[in-house]
Formats: C-alpha cells, sequence, structure tokens
C-alpha cells in the first residue's frame, strides 16, 4: 500500500522508542510519496515527535522508502517480495517458509500492506516470528475495513492477540485502528486484549467506513516460540472444560 501521512506519523513515534542496531526488512517495496492534502501533518507529527527535519528530507527520486527508514533510525532496510521486478533484494515467496539462513536474522520487519496479499497467511506470520531476531519488533498495517477489493484478506484485532500474544508469546506492544485519512471524523481506537473479557471485540461505531488500517506493533522474546494452536478467545473460554473439547490455553495455564 505504501506509507501515507498517517503510517509516517506511526513510525516517527515509533522511532523515539525503538532504534534497532542489525539488520532491517520491508515486507514488499513501499512507497513514499507526500500527500499534498495532508501536507502540514508532515511537520505536524515531526515536531510533535521532536525532531526538526522536514518532510522533504525523507523523500527519494524513485519515491520508495527506503531513506525515509533510515532517516528515522530503523537502519539500512532490505526488501523481501516475490519478484525482483521492484528491486527488492530478498525474493522469497511468504507463502512458504523461510529458508535457515534467513531465520533469527532481523530486528526491525515492517510490513506496510503486503501480507493482505499473500493467500498462505498463517506461513506468511509464522514466517515473520521465524525471521525476528530475540527482541526484534514487528510492525503491520494491512486493511481491517473499506479496503474491498484490495487485497485477499482484511484482518480483524483477535488475529493480533490470538496469534502473536497467545499462540507465540510476543509482546503486544500496540494494537489500533488508524484511519487513513488525519482529519476523519473517526478517530485512532486502541484494541485490548478480547481473552481478558471472553467477549469479542465490539468495532460497530467505533470504526467508520472508510479505509482503516489495522496497525500493530509485536516483540519477539526469549519466551516466545513457534505456534502449536491459534484458538480465537471466545470459542476458547467456551470450550474450556468440555471433555470433547481439543487443547486450549487453559490446560495449559492448570498445568
Amino acid at each position: 500500500m505504501g506509507i501515507d501521512c498517517v503510517l509516517f506519523d506511526r513510525l516517527v513515534e515509533l522511532s523515539t522508542r525503538f532504534q534497532p542496531k542489525g539488520r532491517s526488512l520491508m515486507l514488499g517495496r513501499q512507497g513514499f510519496r507526500i500527500q499534498t492534502q495532508f501536507r502540514q501533518f508532515y511537520e505536524q507529527s515531526l515536531q510533535t515527535h521532536g525532531r526538526d527535519d522536514k518532510r522533504f528530507d525523507y523523500l527519494q527520486e524513485d519515491g520508495y522508502s527506503e531513506t525515509l527508514l533510515e532517516k528515522l533510525g530503523f537502519g539500512a532496510v532490505e526488501t523481501m517480495d516475490f519478484s525482483g521486478y521492484e528491486g527488492a533484494q530478498v525474493i522469497h515467496d511468504l507463502n512458504t517458509l523461510p529458508s535457515e539462513e534467513l531465520e533469527d536474522q532481523f530486528e526491525f520487519i515492517f510490513d506496510g500492506g503486503t501480507i493482505e496479499h499473500v493467500f498462505n497467511v498463517p506461513n506468511a506470520l509464522e514466517s515473520v516470528l521465524r525471521m525476528l531476531k530475540v527482541g526484534g519488533r514487528f510492525v503491520s498495517a494491512n486493511g481491517l475495513n473499506g479496503w474491498y477489493g484490495h487485497g485477499m484478506y482484511q484482518f480483524n484485532p483477535e488475529l493480533v492477540w490470538t496469534f502473536w500474544k497467545r499462540a507465540c508469546n510476543c509482546n503486544v506492544i500496540d494494537c489500533r485502528a488508524v484511519p487513513i485519512e488525519p482529519t476523519s471524523e473517526f478517530g485512532q481506537v486502541e484494541f485490548e486484549d478480547p481473552a481478558n473479557t471472553g467477549v469479542r471485540l465490539k468495532l460497530a461505531n467505533r470504526i467508520g467506513p472508510g479505509r482503516t488500517y489495522l496497525y500493530y506493533e509485536v516483540e519477539k522474546t526469549a519466551a516466545s516460540h513457534l505456534p502449536k494452536y491459534a484458538l480465537q478467545s471466545d470459542y476458547e473460554t467456551k470450550w474450556q472444560g468440555h471433555e470433547n473439547a481439543g487443547e486450549t490455553r487453559f490446560e495449559e495455564m492448570r498445568a
């Protein structure tokens, strides 16, 4: 999808908290151009987060975003893609798991709208976990609402908490809805883990009908692991204790 003004703001904010020292990876070669109608928003974001730069400092002639990411402190970013037609350095199909030489290699992985175009989403997510180093961060912005016909999928915050927190034991640092227009009447909404209540998240009247990202940030820790299973939180709560139910996190908690 590329890095628009609201994703620019999220990355600027992230740069105040996280500066990777090792390799960084971008899934798909994301573009970066200034949205003229929101041009003042870029400077406002930079000032809010304590940076003296100007929006034009982050542009590169070919319209891609490596300069932006590097100037924000995310390092010399490599690009992974299915094909080299946009100049990706790492050629890999995210429908399949990565080779061993790609595992535990990256301190920062950024997905600005690629996994929604991958048919085998479980493999794509597991691939990210495998490629992350302990202490590394994965930042994702894919469609939550309004992206009809854009990719193969739109995603739900339940996926973030179910897969990354409970199935993989990663830290979920941020999970929110981000409308693509900063002036939208619907603001950003931070999502809590539905497993805390055992009730599904209610999104009606909290997010708008326009294009909205599911934006999240997760951290791989020494206790993180490959997923054994991933169960939706409200069903898992209902199934616990039933003799004909499969294994759930409640059995693990009691062990």
